[in-house]
């Protein structure tokens, strides 16, 4: 019956991924709409539990992630690159960077830029210091560094590398189920890979919908300051449809087009912003604070990479921890499957490398100038921003009262706004074609609708969140992040150790290394479709024989084209070559 439904829409997804994600969206938005007071306490009271029992297995997973992460990067299979042997690199290092800064932490350091120091600073959560004091404000600066930077980019290495290696490399679909291949081997086109895949795009219409609605929460305020707009459910719901409708146009116009030319827009919008602060604030004592808040950071980080406050009465692991890092690894499938598209060509040290560090060192700087500038009035009585972001809890209007304290208030405050709502729009934009990528298994542009969908979906999600549960619409965003993000978690263990088995069967052992290549088997009328295209070069994909109504597999077995001049032996892995791929095939 799916299957019926989804070719009278002119789909071409998967139908139990499409329809059944599609389902669990609108079912949670009825009940949010329905019964948002028991919706609110159920995911209030898990979260609450997985804060106060699984704190540790967060902050331990995350520091296991980056460990991981480097040791790959520094071994052997380093030098393997994420596509064939021959491919080079599709995007220049700087699109590469503001791709990579747009989709991942844009949003994040423009809401928490200037809030987490403040907040770290007011009730810090190290053992014996003092609020409101010099050290209290050095360690803020350390902890905000110690969230936003390499733990959270550490969270979206695993997947993104996965996805790369096994969609690029192996030329499997491109979703989250086909980096399990070496674990569960053909099982990816069964009911276990399609629950995967069915988690990642529920996580991530969930993740970015967080991540969404405080964008709505924060133009809201900034609204509010500049031209006395009200905050209100129903305004923060209009500034989603506009975001959202401006985000469809975006996908609309593809991938090239559209993330990059507002990944250009974004980054530059961006750097100027922090030029100015650092221009016409404490301009010496911001550099000055940004180099000892690195170290500040180096320091910390043994602690705070295994920190759970077990001494402590407050919930801090709970509230700052767990909730970064469940946030982040539901946006792990999103931005690890497009981080994993536009780094097609490099090697696993360089994508490793690059994906790690240059975000952070750019989050390094952002929160050096905020943070630095931020504690200079604060401790010189020229600002209170503790009472106004802690005690009152307006977090969202942070980044415009730190604002109003430098010239030209209505000019950078309208920068800020437009620099946020871009942000928001690229999030959404890329999002859709990935979640239509995870949904479909191909990985070039499918029909416009489906994207659509996707991006409305998202809109959808985070307009029910904002308006259903009032002045509680932040804490419940972070409730249900909490949630959702747990099973994400857990399957970045298995993605690394199924990466790990794959890279030790691929890898080449004399240099320069020669790996395995592969290609996809894809349907006959997939086959024909491509082979009319002039992108496509049809020797790149071998047909799936013909079958019976009903019985036919989603995808053939993956099934190796060469074999490596040193690798090991070549396994075939297809069970239903055509007569000219038999002959293909041969033992190493």
């Amino acid at each position: 019956m799916l299957t019926r439904l989804h070719n009278s829409l002119g789909l071409r997804t998967n139908p139990q991924i499409f329809f059944v994600s599609a389902a669990i969206v609108v079912v949670f938005s009825a009940l949010m709409v329905l019964v948002p007071g028991a919706m609110q306490a159920g995911f209030g009271a898990v979260a609450a539990w997985i804060a106060g029992n699984l704190g540790w297995f967060y902050v331990l997973a995350i520091t296991g992630m980056i460990l991981f992460a480097f040791g790959i990067a520094f071994s052997r299979y380093g030098r393997l690159k994420l596509g064939d042997d021959d491919a080079t690199p599709e995007y220049s290092g700087l699109a590469w960077f503001g791709m990579l800064f747009a989709a991942g932490m844009g949003a994040t350091l423009m809401f928490w830029g200037v809030a987490e120091p403040v907040s770290h600073f007011a009730d810090p959560p190290m053992y014996g210091t003092e609020p409101e004091t010099v050290q209290a404000a050095s360690e803020a600066m350390g902890i905000a560094n110690f969230h936003l930077g390499l733990h959270m980019w550490g969270i979206f290495i695993v997947p993104a590398l996965a996805f790369a290696y096994f969609t690029y490399k192996r030329k499997l679909p491109p979703r989250m189920s086909s980096a399990f291949q070496p674990l569960i081997g053909e099982k990816i086109h069964g009911p276990i890979g399609k629950a995967i895949d069915i988690l990642a795009v529920v996580a991530t219409i969930f993740g970015i919908s967080v991540s969404v609605g405080q964008g709505a929460l924060q133009i809201n305020s900034g609204a509010n300051i500049m031209f006395s707009v009200p905050i209100a459910g129903w305004v923060q719901a209009a500034i989603l449809a506009i975001i959202t409708a401006v985000a469809l146009m975006s996908v609309i116009a593809g991938l090239d087009k559209g993330v990059k030319r507002l990944s250009y827009i974004n980054i530059t919008i961006a750097i100027a912003l922090l030029i100015y602060i650092l221009m016409f604030g404490a301009t010496t004592q911001a550099v000055q604070g940004t180099v000892e808040s690195i170290g500040q950071y180096l320091a910390m980080i043994p602690a705070l990479a295994f920190f759970n406050t077990t001494w402590g009465e407050s919930d801090w692991t709970g509230d700052w921890a767990v909730f970064y890092f469940a946030w982040t690894a539901t946006w792990a499938p999103f931005v690890g499957m497009f981080i994993a598209r536009i780094s097609r060509g490099r090697t696993i040290r360089q994508f490793v490398l690059g994906v790690l560090l240059l975000p952070t060192a750019f989050t390094f700087i952002w929160l050096g100038v905020m943070g630095v500038n931020a504690f200079k009035l604060e401790l010189a009585g020229e600002a209170n921003f503790v009472e106004t972001i802690v005690e009152e809890g307006d977090i969202p209007g942070s980044l415009f009262q730190f604002l109003g304290h430098f010239p030209l208030l209505e000019v950078t405050s309208m920068v800020a706004l437009i620099c946020i709502t871009v942000f928001f729009i690229t999030s959404i934009d890329s999002a859709a074609l990935v979640i239509d990528s995870m949904s479909s298994g191909y990985d070039d542009v499918g029909p416009t609708r489906q994207r659509v969908f996707w991006a409305i979906s998202i809109g959808l999600v985070c307009t029910v969140l904002l308006t259903t549960t009032g002045e509680e619409s932040l804490s419940a965003l972070q409730e249900v992040i909490k949630v959702i993000g747990l099973p994400v978690t857990m399957m970045m263990f298995l993605q690394a150790l199924c990466l790990v088995r794959a890279v030790r069967e691929d890898y080449g052992g004399l240099a320069p290394i020669r790996t395995r290549q592969w290609k996809p088997v894809i349907p006959i009328e997939e086959y024909h479709r491509r082979a009319g295209e002039d992108e496509h070069d049809i020797s790149d994909y071998s047909m799936r024989p013909a079958y019976e109504e009903g019985t036919e597999p989603e995808f053939d077995r993956w099934e190796p084209r060469g074999v490596p001049t040193a690798g090991p032996a070549d396994r075939v892995r297809s069970e239903h070559p055509t007569g000219s791929e038999a002959a293909d095939k041969t033992s190493g």
